[in-house]
C-alpha cells in the first residue's frame, strides 16, 4: 500500500485514477458502438452474397457436366 506524505500527493493520484477511469469508459463505449455496427443486417449482405455466388457457380458447373453425359 502506498504511503502518502501530504494531501497534494493524494489529490494527484485521485486525479490520475479519475482520468484512467474516464479513458476506460470511453473505450468501452467505443467497443459497444463497434459491436452494434457489426451486427447490423446490412453488414451481412456481403458474406451472404459471396457464399451464394460460390454456390451458384458450383451448381452451374455441376449442371454443365450432367448435361454432357
Amino acid at each position: 500500500m502506498k504511503q502518502y506524505n501530504n494531501s497534494k500527493e493524494i489529490n494527484h493520484d485521485l486525479k490520475r485514477l479519475r482520468l484512467e477511469r474516464q479513458i476506460a469508459w470511453e473505450e468501452i463505449k467505443g467497443l459497444k458502438g463497434d459491436f452494434k455496427e457489426s451486427i447490423q443486417p446490412y453488414n451481412w449482405f456481403g458474406p451472404i452474397l459471396s457464399s451464394a455466388k460460390q454456390y451458384g457457380i458450383l451448381y452451374f458447373i455441376r449442371l454443365l457436366f450432367k448435361k454432357k453425359k
